[in-house]
């Protein structure tokens, strides 16, 4: 929505990519149109983003790096240290989907 005259593009999945996957409600993203048509969407650098399924941790399993895979409230994928938990908010790039830090 346009902040200053709260008209409501439509932008095609097309335009978004794989940015879509970021996307959250009330999130400011600045849209680049010309002849009333969009051509890019810019996302914020980074979101936080709600974890919804994480897998357990191994007890022990601690050596250096250790990551496992997370879903976030989006539905997007990310790969995140070990001792991110369901229930965790944490930020990621919008640019490349990596996990940044834990909020």
């Amino acid at each position: 929505m346009d902040n200053e005259t709260f008209e409501q593009p439509g932008i095609p999945r097309s335009i978004l990519g794989d940015s879509a996957n970021f996307l959250k409600e009330g999130m400011e993203c600045k849209l680049t149109f010309y002849n009333g048509e969009a051509l890019d969407v810019e996302l914020p650098l980074n979101v936080d983003l709600k974890v919804v399924h994480a897998e357990v941790s191994v007890r022990g399993d601690t050596a250096t790096g250790v990551t496992k895979k997370v879903k976030l409230e989006s539905g997007v994928e990310v790969q995140v240290p070990n001792f991110v938990k369901e229930g965790d908010t944490i930020r990621v790039d919008t640019r490349d989907g990596t996990y940044l830090t834990r909020v």
